[in-house]
């Protein structure tokens, strides 16, 4: 085997370079002593949405798109979904390793008695319209935190930081159930300290009047499995906006909100909602194949299928098309599971998709369970921040405690006027 090196000519000079190749990369500001002349800056790389560049080093989370392996600190999604549950994952997310009995309970302790807001947080939240969107408010909600525990500057303090991370994860679920009681005229129904993260979510959501709220097992458990299922995914929109806030410092809740902020685009978080949209739209099983025929003439995507990463069966939607049966088991059948499998089943088999590696991804069910579910629409993109909390969190803190890392600054390629002299208004042409 040669040397772990890249031999760069530069047929403008006639130079030669040797670039060090390390983790099968190598390093862009090695390229800034390619020069023209003394004066010149140096060679840059160009990529628009960083669809070839990595920015950080990490040990959380492994995609391997061509395979559809996604992996959690080395252990494989399907064994984590089948096995474990939403705060035991999020422990290993954090901290590297599944924990032990006794861990789990202190991590599950400290996160169950902190999921009780601030009295006056309400107040803020009660100062959103009535029909405010929940998403708007839960990223409102967790920045205006900040201001509630100043304290959470001190980034640097490990007990500190610690104590916020218990907060986020804790307090971002009782967020969110209220400000869907917030948007339905209900009032706030307080967490359970008894119940499990995901049972004492669907309590401080569906209480009504029982004195003691007993979630479904089976949707406790389909809720637990997707909070699992999008608990990380590796250098994302959100995280990358998550690591970018973070790298100056800035407190986790204020980077927490920018993170939220992006998932709320439809291009990240409101995939889900896109797939309900075009299976209302398709309507019966009898207008697939129209409906298909329009997608290969261009008119509009397949909503749910393909993935920037994945280029075979996104393993997620393997897990949660599981899931799907299980939760109609217990609210009954949607009829859109029958045009979401016609559509799957023609996607695996006919040419245009399968050339194209357009598989279904996570998104493609999630919305039927979360609608069978009972959740509203406007509620999935938070359904999403929820669980993607605790993989911020831990990109959060990588970020922290890698040397190499400073604050967030890319470059760009300047195509615009060069030095004029400025001109009076009176002088302007149009």
């Amino acid at each position: 085997m040669g040397a772990e090196t890249l031999t760069i000519i530069d047929n403008r000079t006639g130079r030669q370079y040797e670039i060090p190749i390390e983790n099968d990369t190598i390093r862009a500001m090695d390229l800034r002593k390619i020069k023209v002349s003394d004066e010149d800056f140096g060679l840059m790389t160009y990529d628009p949405a960083f669809m070839n560049t990595a920015s950080c080093k990490s040990r959380i989370t492994f995609i391997d798109g061509d395979r559809g392996i996604l992996r959690y600190r080395g252990y494989p999604i399907e064994q984590l979904a089948e096995k474990s549950t939403y705060l035991e994952v999020a422990y290993l997310l954090l901290y590297g390793e599944l924990p032990t009995s006794a861990e789990l309970k202190e991590w599950t302790w400290h996160i169950t008695h902190h999921t009780f807001i601030h009295e006056s947080i309400k107040k803020v939240m009660d100062g959103f319209h009535y029909d405010a969107h929940p998403m708007g408010m839960l990223i409102g909600m967790v920045g205006a935190l900040s201001t509630f525990y100043p304290e959470a500057k001190n980034i640097f303090d490990k007990d500190c930081r610690q104590k916020q991370i218990y907060r986020m994860i804790a307090k971002v679920a009782t967020i969110a159930a209220f400000s869907y009681r917030h948007r339905k005229g209900l009032p706030y129904a307080y967490p359970d300290n008894d119940l499990s993260y995901t049972g004492n979510f669907l309590n401080m959501m569906f209480k009504t009047t029982e004195v003691k709220y007993k979630p479904d097992p089976v949707l406790e458990r389909a809720l637990n499995v997707l909070f699992i299922l999008h608990a990380d995914h590796e250098q994302n929109c959100s995280t990358n906006a998550m690591r970018s806030i973070g790298s100056a410092h800035t407190d986790p809740y204020s980077a927490l909100a920018g993170a939220a902020a992006a998932l709320y685009g439809p291009l990240h978080g409101g995939a889900n909602e896109a797939v309900l949209r075009m299976l209302n739209e398709i309507g019966t099983l009898e207008h697939v194949p129209e409906y298909i025929k329009r997608v290969k003439a261009g008119e509009f995507r397949l909503m749910g299928f393909g993935h920037r990463v994945y280029k075979n069966y996104d393993p997620r939607a393997r897990i949660i098309k599981d899931v799907a049966y299980e939760v109609f088991e217990v609210t009954g059948k949607d009829p859109l599971l029958d045009i979401a499998l016609e559509l799957e089943r023609i996607a695996l088999e006919d040419e245009y998709f399968v050339k194209r590696k357009l598989y279904p991804n996570v998104d493609f069910y999630s919305g039927i369970i979360y609608q069978a579910m009972r959740f509203p629409v406007d509620m999935f993109p938070v359904l999403f921040a929820i669980p993607r909390t605790s993989g911020w969190i831990a990109q959060w803190q990588e970020l922290l405690e890698d040397s190499e890392q400073k604050i967030a600054r890319p470059r760009q390629i300047y195509l615009g006027a060069q030095e004029r002299d400025y001109v009076p208004i009176e002088e302007r042409q149009k």
